[in-house]
């Protein structure tokens, strides 16, 4: 008894140490989103702005390359701001449409089909591996028949791949 008292004296005496070993890992996306094209707004009318090519713009579009299928979403934004412009005073209206524009497989061909659309956005299930080209539509229309004050006009569209 005297001998196990003594043990757990000298154990309770002595420091416990311990040591944290860490641990890095580096993943590379799967996904990669590159601009296929950049958006040029058209004016058709003094109040309204437009990427579609019938009013003098250029439909933006952006490429989802996938090599890993089923592991990632598209979800992408059509503009409900403009990220520069002349000083405004009156109400902007924006609308938008996102669409699959081309794709490297047949296999792919369902994706416009079972888009979920909500707000100002549209998302895409990545199922199968390979490029996905997205068009994106923009207009916005100003005040009540008001002329668009002269200036620069920019927004942007928001393209994200979210892993699942």
């Amino acid at each position: 008894m005297k001998f196990i008292s003594a043990v757990i004296m000298a154990m309770v005496s002595v420091g416990v140490f311990a040591e944290e070993v860490p641990i890095v890992g580096n993943v590379e996306s799967k996904c990669v989103i590159t601009t296929d094209t950049a958006g040029i707004y058209g004016n058709p009318t003094p109040s309204n702005l437009s990427t579609d090519p019938t009013d003098g713009g250029v439909t933006p579009i952006v490429r989802y390359d996938i090599s890993m299928a089923e592991y990632y979403k598209a979800v992408i934004r059509w503009p409900d701001e403009f990220s520069q412009s002349p000083d405004l005073n009156d109400t902007l209206q924006f609308s938008g449409e996102v669409t699959v524009d081309r794709v490297s497989a047949s296999e792919m061909s369902d994706y416009e089909s079972e888009k979920v659309e909500y707000e100002n956005a549209t998302e895409f299930g990545l199922t199968e591996s390979g490029s996905t080209w997205f068009a994106i539509e923009s207009e916005v229309d100003y005040g009540f028949n008001k002329a668009l004050p002269g200036g620069t006009y920019r927004s942007l569209v928001s393209a994200e791949c979210i892993a699942q």
